[in-house]
């Protein structure tokens, strides 16, 4: 796990070359393309600071990454010089956070975790049909009830089956035996194709999901399935805080991964990336984009080259080690809190590799809750978790005062 640190004048060097190497739409013949750069009358290009402002420039030029640019030959040239770094981007995501062979993936920008997890259920739908003659009514989706809603959404899109399965009220973990239940019935009714869906990382909880023990009693009963990793919250922070796990593409049971940039790493939103192995993503090419050179194998199609690029500025100006360092310091924040709140006998859930902290709802007031913006489970009915989430602009003094009137609360609970 390594990729090299720039610096910053180094990031800004090699992103005005990508962007000299791209169409220009103030200095060419251009009169075929149904984009241009962003509206002179409110982003205006002549500013001074633009000089030293690779992001805002790149946003401004408006390149647009339509497509995928890691497969195939053939993909839309006339943003070739920044589509060049989002490869980088995809390189380094694939082949040093998740341990991918070289020219053994392919991947994209996404507008987030919620398109790259519906683009794999996509692509996955699509290989049974094809390969197997499947029908959607043999194909069924499984997923713990923690996970993100973006899996329902999907599968409701794609007119697919659902197997919801149970997890420990504590521990948060798949319950294993209402798995294998549940896989039972569902070949008896004549489901013969499953996608699993595995979190890296729930969105309320930070659990991960056991990946080895689902996989070996699929592996076991033979099961004919395709594996994605929703890693939109993890996929950032749970590699470098954990080296010695499941989730990489050294194991050969996972297909797919969904990570967003604009979580952990602080970048805009719609920075989700997909990334799948090679020889997957023909199942989704739209042969009807016959005007996209290369045809799109993407579900949003059309989308901002400068949020890939951004996200690559993030990476390169920190380096694996600096990335390292910073998610550690997250974590230990983060156990800070969690010896507090053991000191005070509060029931809450914590992953130890991870930021977030769940904390019963029995043990807080609405009112706390509502002042430090922590976030219910639910929203319509009476909450029954309140979830922290330990990012960089949750700083010691913020923290320190949430505990001091948590701890007031705690005295007079038991008064």
């Amino acid at each position: 796990m390594f990729w090299e640190k720039y610096s910053y004048s180094q990031i800004k060097s090699k992103v005005f070359e990508s962007l000299s190497k791209n169409t220009n739409y103030r200095t060419e013949n251009i009169i075929g393309i149904p984009g241009t750069f962003l509206d002179t009358d409110i982003f205006y290009d002549d500013a001074p600071f633009l000089k030293d402002a690779p992001f805002l420039s790149t946003l401004i030029a408006n390149p647009n990454h339509i497509g995928v640019h890691t497969f195939g030959d053939e993909h839309e040239d006339f943003f070739a010089g920044t589509q060049e770094l989002e490869k980088d981007l995809i390189k380094i995501c694939a082949e040093e956070i998740f341990s991918a062979e070289p020219n053994t993936y392919d991947g994209y920008v996404a507008s987030g975790g919620t398109e790259a997890n519906i683009e794999a259920l996509w692509i996955y739908r699509n290989y049974y049909k094809k390969e197997y003659s499947a029908s959607v009514n043999e194909i069924a989706v499984v997923y713990s009830a923690d996970t993100h809603y973006s899996i329902p959404k999907g599968i409701d899109l794609l007119n697919l089956k659902s197997i919801e399965l149970d997890v420990h009220p504590v521990s948060r973990e798949i319950v294993i035996k209402d798995l294998e239940q549940k896989i039972e019935r569902a070949l008896a009714k004549g489901i013969k194709y499953f996608i699993i869906n595995m979190n890296m990382s729930t969105t309320m909880f930070g659990s991960v999901d056991d990946i080895d023990k689902v996989t070996s009693f699929l592996n076991l009963v033979h099961i004919n399935y395709k594996l994605h990793v929703d890693g939109a919250y993890g996929g950032f922070i749970y590699p470098f805080t954990n080296r010695q796990n499941s989730y990489n593409f050294k194991n050969k049971d996972i297909s797919s991964f969904s990570i967003d940039g604009h979580k952990m790493l602080q970048a805009p939103y719609g920075t989700g990336i997909f990334l799948a192995r090679k020889d997957l993503l023909q199942y989704v090419c739209t042969n009807e984009a016959g005007y996209v050179k290369g045809k799109d194998f993407t579900l949003c199609g059309s989308r901002s080259g400068a949020n890939a690029v951004c996200v690559w500025m993030i990476l390169r100006i920190h380096g694996s080690e600096g990335w390292n360092v910073k998610m550690r310091q997250l974590v230990d924040l983060t156990s800070s809190i969690c010896e507090k709140l053991n000191q005070w006998n509060i029931h809450y859930f914590r992953h130890p590799d991870l930021n977030i902290v769940t904390i019963d709802a029995n043990y807080m007031s609405r009112d706390l809750a509502d002042k430090y913006h922590l976030v219910p489970d639910n929203h319509n009915e009476k909450p029954n978790w309140y979830k922290i989430v330990v990012m960089p602009h949750v700083k010691q003094g913020i923290i320190d005062n949430f505990m001091t009137e948590l701890e007031n609360e705690q005295h007079k609970r038991f008064k």
